[in-house]
């Protein structure tokens, strides 16, 4: 199947899941009402004996705000998910598997692309997950044909390449902060696009959307744009969920924390403005992002045992 014929049936996947009419795009991708999106069921759950686990994306897959390894970087979910299907493969029989991770932080969906795709395919894994595109809503001149169109071409080619993926459907800014809400729209059809895409070649699926463990603030960094530690403990459990690894527990929300004073709130958020806020945004004025002169912290294969 051509490239063309395969953007334009993840179109009619599109439109399929979502009722709502919408605006034709210029990539062949029906861009649809953004009320109208719900997640639908797991695309593949059946988990294989998966050897070398690659992880492709940015600041989310990198790890942004976890605890720090013995390396000096950021853990995070994905080098869970690589101790979880180390663990697996001891069961098996053997040593342990081979783990990569070339994300980036403050990468857009088509620089993973470019960066991150070739080098992937070289090194030859069996499973890759492919966690980006987020960021792109966040951005004024946001275009979703462009996305969809760079997400195709890269899953096209890792399927191509022999290997599984695993792809993920973000959750709802808006659950968190009303401030969100304008993205909420741009997230909801990238989900769609995402889907239909996972739908077109066979991928698995994570999906955030409407998980309202998701909504407790613990789970999130002083920055709330990233994930705190118990988040990507949650987020591994996530991706293991969307790999048939791991059950569905992991939606039921914890106990609630005890509300904080109006104050206290006050000075958090005060405090968010002056060191994440202000910084984010001085940056996007001088063009630069957060992930300049970082380079990826597993550009080549470790072996990652459960011990």
């Amino acid at each position: 199947m051509s490239p063309g014929r395969r953007v334009a049936r993840a179109s009619r996947l599109c439109s399929a899941r979502l009722s709502r009419e919408g605006k034709p795009s210029t990539a062949g991708l029906h861009v649809v009402g953004a009320d109208s999106y719900r997640p639908s069921v797991t695309i593949a759950v059946q988990p294989r004996p998966w050897r070398r686990f690659l992880a492709l994306g940015d600041s989310f897959t990198e790890g942004m705000m976890d605890d720090l390894g013995p390396d000096g970087r950021h853990r995070g979910w994905a080098d869970d998910v690589a101790v979880a299907l180390a663990r697996r493969a001891v069961e098996r029989g053997e040593d342990g598997i081979e783990y990569a991770n070339l994300a980036v932080r403050g990468r857009l969906l088509t620089q993973v692309v470019d960066e991150q795709v070739p080098p992937a395919l070289e090194l030859g894994p069996d499973l890759v997950s492919l966690a980006a595109g987020i960021n792109d809503t966040l951005r004024p001149h946001y275009d979703l044909d462009v996305a969809a169109t760079s997400l195709d071409r890269a899953v096209r080619r890792l399927r191509a390449g022999g290997a599984d993926v695993l792809l993920f459907a973000w959750g709802d800014p808006a659950r968190r902060s009303a401030a969100m809400a304008p993205v909420r729209d741009r997230v909801r059809r990238f989900n769609a696009v995402v889907e239909a895409v996972a739908d077109t070649y066979g991928c698995y699926l994570a999906s955030f959307w409407l998980v309202a463990a998701y909504d407790d603030e613990r789970l999130w960094a002083e920055d709330r744009l990233h994930l705190s530690p118990a988040g990507h403990r949650l987020a591994a459990r996530t991706a293991l969920a969307g790999l048939g690894l791991d059950d569905r527990h992991w939606r039921t929300p914890a106990v609630p924390a005890p509300p904080a004073s109006r104050v206290h709130q006050a000075r958090l958020h005060g405090r968010w403005v002056r060191v994440h806020l202000a910084p984010w945004v001085a940056r996007r004025v001088r063009g630069e992002s957060s992930g300049d002169r970082v380079a990826p912290k597993h550009p080549t294969w470790v072996t990652v045992t459960p011990g």
